[in-house]
């Protein structure tokens, strides 16, 4: 009798906990079965109940996510003096990566040894995701560890970094030690739209390279209205034994009146194909912006 009585509770709360999502939620929890993989997300949009989240607070892998907030703690940098834009920067042989590794610096300079301006390292590092220039900054800025430090001290929970791009080559477990949660990610993206510790300047130039990236046009681009504004981030791991440990991208989506939703989708350890992978990450985007225009 009471192991009945035990079982009636249970099945209680689990009703209350599925009818307490949202409509969006439960339309998300439908959209990412496909992947295969553990999904998860959050969002944000000022002024509104919109709630999208699933799984908030995981530790996804962030992969080249972290090139934005290494590229907003540069910026910090820049205004105190260490460095200024347009300054050269040494592209040292020591900062190449093995052949076939994406990095367009590295196609353009195979041999390294020149000077390349900061703007433009940063630039690739944001917009193309370059792998190179990336770690350049990364050195230049003191290391995983700086910018971690740096991204606390703004307030943002919930971002480790531990490795740049040379470490996460040289042994591909080091992903897992860089993560960033998903309300973590969209806080950040918040802070940065709204209430940016960067100079207006800055801000604009870092959004502006966000919204021209040439990556990630199936993910939260993917299935949007034509001519949406996307300013956006992506981090990519490549497949391993018939998994892709990561496939992200996090966002500010520009709604028709003006106002910047806020999104984050990281998906890991997915079997599906790389198209379905992404396919999820625009419709679940798709289904966040749909929910602010009804």
């Amino acid at each position: 009798m009471r192991l009945t009585f035990l079982y009636a509770l249970l099945c209680t709360l689990l009703s209350s906990i599925v009818s307490a999502q949202t409509p969006l939620q439960d339309e998300i929890h439908k959209i990412v079965a496909a992947a295969r993989g553990q999904v998860s997300v959050s969002c944000s949009l000022p002024g509104s109940t919109l709630n999208c989240d699933l799984k908030p607070l995981a530790h996804p892998p962030m992969q080249s996510v972290f090139k934005l907030p290494l590229a907003v703690c540069m910026f910090q940098q820049i205004t105190q003096g260490k460095f200024s834009l347009d300054q050269p920067v040494r592209f040292l042989p020591s900062d190449l990566f093995p052949k076939g590794t994406y990095s367009p610096l590295q196609d353009k300079y195979p041999d390294a040894n020149v000077d390349v301006p900061l703007r433009e390292l940063l630039r690739l590092s944001v917009s193309f995701s370059d792998n190179a220039a990336a770690d350049i900054v990364l050195r230049l800025v003191g290391g995983p560890t700086v910018v971690d430090a740096c991204i606390k001290s703004l307030g943002v929970e919930g971002f480790h970094l531990e490795d740049g791009e040379h470490g996460l080559h040289r042994d591909p477990t080091a992903q897992y030690r860089n993560w960033f949660e998903p309300a973590g990610a969209v806080q950040f993206l918040r802070k940065l739209s709204d209430n940016s510790p960067l100079s207006p300047e800055q801000t604009e130039l870092l959004l502006t390279w966000m919204k021209d990236s040439p990556t990630g046009l199936n993910r939260l681009k993917g299935a949007l209205p034509s001519g949406t504004i996307v300013m956006h981030k992506t981090g990519s791991s490549g497949s391993q034994a018939g998994k892709t440990p990561a496939t992200n991208d996090i966002g500010l989506i520009v709604l028709p009146d003006g106002r910047r939703l806020a999104i984050a989708v990281f998906i890991t350890d997915a079997s599906a194909d790389s198209a379905t992978i992404e396919s999820v990450i625009a419709r679940i985007a798709a289904a966040a912006y749909g929910a602010t225009v009804r």
